[in-house]
């Protein structure tokens, strides 16, 4: 329940990209867990979205406002253009590519921070998208991969010679990225990127436009689930190369800039350690749940059931849970598979290729896809055992949820599952379909042991995972950085 803003309490720029309040998610859960639990708190929430969306498909209590930055679709109003600006806009976007080029994150935050300033005046679409902004981009382009033997460090990935179509695709997909910078950073007492990427990219546009200090929370770790994006796009390497440079000098920027850097599991602090965040600012803060939203089911089905709870998406690997419970119904052929969860636009097709799978595989009659369900206690009620095999993960709720009702999971050792599972379920390599068949005919054989996993799977999270201890490091967390850090 939201209560009434207190006077005091800080007013927040909370940064998202693709999650709330647009879209259903883990990380939507987590936010709406925040700004529902921190009801005194006020949150201008300025939300990253691909293209314009019509409507918010959360209900936003009281104390949250919204604003959209699209990054494709109509851009950001631009001021006044002349000689001056266009000169201008054009320097700064070298600076920024000559960093882009040569991975000096020194010259990438000159470049970004000048566009910064430029962008509090306006958009600058009209600039950036034009034939001479192309052969900008060309020649630079070129000029630092002709030029990187003898300047390249040895740590960097070598920068391929670009095409003209490479400079185009990239000038094209730089505008984009850059709107962000275009539109008003909202005036707060402090900001909080709830993922690295476009949504620093917004914390960062609000330090320099206000000197307003920002958290940044990390679920799963942004550069490693672009690197996986990445492995299988159809784009060109030269291509591909400047937008992997792009999100590292980016997510490494974000890293040094923050204040505080609250990854959801330990996991996480390898990662932002290598790409440039200080030991000292980073503290692990476990996603929560309220546990009397998710009491202990009081049976579990007769019948074999395995359930899955979840987006469908590529990095859930919904096909290797499928393939492996192809091998359970070998040995059991009366056991279900239960898939609770809705579709994101854009994944359409990884559904029909999910569908398509358990067709060839004739599991149509014991393989059902559910979508998106009312209650979602209901999806764990439906399973003896709750599977995830995701091949990257921040600390999922689902397997937190599923462990408050007391169903054990088998679960893949990716991101932050393996802390958040202990030894209160079973946990595989991720795309081992031998292995997640194996831990699930385990438990499916054995009740006596499913019993016992259940209950400290509940235990675990009651110890653990609460939703209070998650809200009070939030609150605790964002006095410390308008002080200018500290530990919490």
């Amino acid at each position: 329940m939201v209560t009434a803003i207190q006077t005091g309490a800080p007013k927040i720029a909370l940064y998202t990209e693709g999650t709330y309040p647009q879209a259903h998610g883990g990380v939507s859960v987590w936010v709406d867990q925040l700004v529902q639990g921190l009801g005194d708190h006020e949150f201008v929430v300025q939300a990253i979205s691909g293209i314009p969306f019509v409507r918010a498909a959360m209900p936003m209590p009281d104390n949250v406002s919204f604003t959209q930055v699209p990054l494709w679709g109509k851009p950001p109003p631009a001021s006044r253009l002349d000689a001056a600006r266009r000169r201008e806009t054009e320097a700064a976007y070298g600076t920024f590519l000559d960093g882009l080029c040569t991975m000096d994150l020194d010259l990438f935050s000159d470049g970004l921070q000048a566009l910064s300033a430029l962008g509090r005046r306006g958009g600058f679409t009209e600039v950036l998208d034009t034939p001479r902004v192309a052969r900008q981009t060309l020649a630079t382009w070129s000029g630092h991969a002709m030029g990187q033997a003898s300047t390249r460090r040895s740590s960097d990935p070598r920068l391929p010679l670009p095409t003209v179509a490479d400079a185009l695709d990239a000038q094209m997909w730089l505008e984009h990225a850059l709107r962000p910078l275009g539109h008003p950073a909202p005036e707060a007492t402090v900001g909080h990127a709830v993922s690295n990427g476009f949504a620093g990219l917004l914390a960062l546009h609000g330090l320099w436009s206000h000197g307003m200090p920002f958290i940044l929370t990390e679920h799963g770790v942004y550069l490693r689930e672009r690197y996986m994006e990445f492995r299988r796009s159809p784009y060109s390497p030269g291509f591909k190369a400047i937008l992997l440079r792009f999100y590292r000098l980016l997510c490494s920027l974000v890293y040094r800039e923050a204040t505080l850097v609250l990854p959801g599991s330990h996991y996480n602090r390898r990662w932002e350690e290598h790409l440039g965040a200080h030991p000292d600012k980073i503290k692990c803060v476990y996603n929560g749940i309220d546990p009397n939203i998710f009491p202990p089911a009081e049976a579990e089905p007769a019948e074999s059931v395995v359930s899955w709870v979840g987006r469908i998406d590529p990095l859930k690997d919904i096909e290797t849970l499928i393939r492996a419970f192809e091998l359970v119904r070998r040995h059991n052929p009366a056991a279900k598979l239960r898939l609770f969860g809705g579709t994101p636009a854009g994944n359409e097709g990884y559904l029909f290729q999910c569908q398509s799978l358990s067709q060839q595989l004739n599991l149509t009659d014991s393989v059902t896809f559910e979508g998106r369900i009312d209650d979602i206690t209901d999806a764990y009620r439906a399973g003896q055992v709750v599977a995830l095999t995701s091949v990257s993960e921040g600390f999922p709720y689902t397997v937190i949820e599923a462990m408050a009702m007391g169903r054990p999971p088998v679960a893949t050792r990716v991101g932050g599952v393996p802390e958040a599972v202990g030894d209160a379920g079973l946990i595989v390599r991720p795309r081992d379909v031998m292995g997640v068949a194996s831990a699930l005919n385990r438990l499916l054989d054995d009740a006596p042991l499913r019993a016992r996993l259940g209950r400290a799977a509940r235990e675990r999270v009651m110890e653990l995972f609460t939703l209070d201890g998650c809200l009070d490091a939030y609150r605790r967390a964002y006095p410390l950085v308008i002080a200018g850090g500290g530990i919490l």
